[in-house]
């Protein structure tokens, strides 16, 4: 069953992802045409299309062209393996565990399109917001998603004003509603604590370099981090609070 999840279910939808990453940017179409090597724009065969399996066979190389092939693919279809892996073994019930990979791998599509063109897409994003609060107590999910996108709009507003330019993107008030909507409040400010402190001393690394280091990225490493140790943060929260 958990070789089924990860490979039939995982994998193929990382490799689905990896046609978002390429074309939703640059406004193509997902479904048309067919696969094809971006270097050389011959069609790829079907034995070309295997997940993971086809780059290794291929040594990372266009078999037209002999152009080497982005790492890119074969990460994100093992990384969107891994994320529904996890959510099936962790999530008590097969409805949740769906939601949630699905989530994460828009998460995971959104981070990539985030960091390599600076974009991020509605039509990923909205998605990942309207499916979040579906997994648990729905009315109570959909709160807890107001209350956090809420909180960093006002957020973005006094940041904004402060410092006489824009300091976040509306995306991140999106991704912020996803995290209340999986984790709730307490959880959910847990996993933006998280996001700030990887991304602080990646900033300060690329802030010399010039380089515009998005957020979103961390949102969801933080997100994903909170949720896969939820039982260990709480307990850590409990300590705190008594």
């Amino acid at each position: 069953m958990e070789l089924f999840i990860f490979v039939v279910l995982g994998v193929c939808v990382g490799s689905f992802l990896n046609v978002l990453i390429l074309r939703l940017p640059l406004g193509k179409s997902v479904a048309f045409p067919a696969s094809y090597c971006p270097k050389c724009k011959n069609p790829l065969k079907w034995y070309h299309n295997i997940p993971i399996f086809s780059w290794l066979f291929l040594r990372g190389k266009c078999a037209f062209c002999d152009q080497k092939i982005s790492f890119q693919y074969p990460l994100i279809e093992l990384l969107s393996g891994l994320i529904f892996l996890l959510a099936f073994l962790k999530s008590q019930n097969m409805f949740d565990a769906f939601i949630i990979a699905i989530v994460f791998s828009l998460l995971l599509a959104l981070s990539a399109i985030d960091l390599k063109y600076k974009a991020v897409p509605d039509n990923l994003s909205i998605p990942a917001l309207l499916l979040a609060p579906l997994s648990g107590n729905f009315l109570t999910n959909v709160e807890s998603a107001l209350l956090l996108a809420g909180g960093f709009a006002l957020l973005r507003i006094i940041i904004s004003w402060i410092i006489k330019k824009e300091a976040m993107g509306e995306a991140d008030i999106i991704i912020a509603g996803v995290i209340g909507g999986i984790l709730g409040v307490k959880l959910g400010l847990s996993a933006i604590y998280i996001a700030a402190l990887i991304c602080l001393p990646v900033f300060f690394v690329v802030s010399k370099r010039g380089y515009e280091l998005p957020f979103i990225p961390f949102l969801s490493i933080g997100l994903f981090v909170t949720w896969c140790f939820e039982t260990e943060i709480l307990r850590f929260l409990g300590m705190i609070y008594e």
